[in-house]
């Protein structure tokens, strides 16, 4: 059941849990796929652990670097699922949404989900929940489906360039 302040975003995509794993949570890979060209991450960190920070700088062709909203993870399954929200930063601590800043700002958590098919691919899931309405309407309004839809095949696209031939 989706709720009102939910997106959502599913594929199959055949490539391994353990390489949609390693692509989310190794900084160096996940820098390679996390935005939509021509954007770029230009700065990543990752402390896989519940509390532990996970955070991007992203760049746009022309420079333009969006403000870093670092974010708290909740829950880390290897292999299997991450959660976690922009609402905390590192050891559970509050954020505060930046003010005077380029770039749309609003608080959400979100799952992603690795779950294994007989074919030997995965069924990849999103979900990603909002305060509310406003802030849903606002990610849905910057491209959630399509973004998350390119970043994805960019990662893909990695993970099947890495195998070995």
């Amino acid at each position: 059941m989706t709720d009102a302040f939910e997106l959502r975003f599913e594929r199959d995509v055949p490539i391994t849990p353990a390489q949609l794993w390693r692509g989310w949570t190794d900084p160096a890979t996940l820098m390679q796929w996390f935005c939509p060209r021509p954007w770029q991450v230009v700065a990543c960190d990752i402390d896989l652990q519940p509390g532990g920070l996970f955070r991007t700088v992203m760049q746009s062709p022309e420079g333009q670097r969006m403000p870093p909203m670092p974010g708290c993870y909740l829950v880390v399954e290897p292999e299997r699922r991450l959660v976690w929200t922009n609402a905390l930063g590192a050891a559970y601590r509050p954020n505060l949404l930046p003010s005077g800043e380029a770039g749309p700002h609003f608080f959400f958590t979100a799952e992603i989900r690795f779950d294994p098919l007989p074919t030997g691919g995965t069924h990849y899931s999103a979900r990603v929940w909002h305060p509310d309405q406003a802030a849903c309407q606002a990610h849905a309004d910057m491209g959630f489906e399509q973004g998350w839809g390119l970043a994805l095949d960019q990662l893909v696209a990695l993970m099947q360039a890495d195998r070995p031939r």
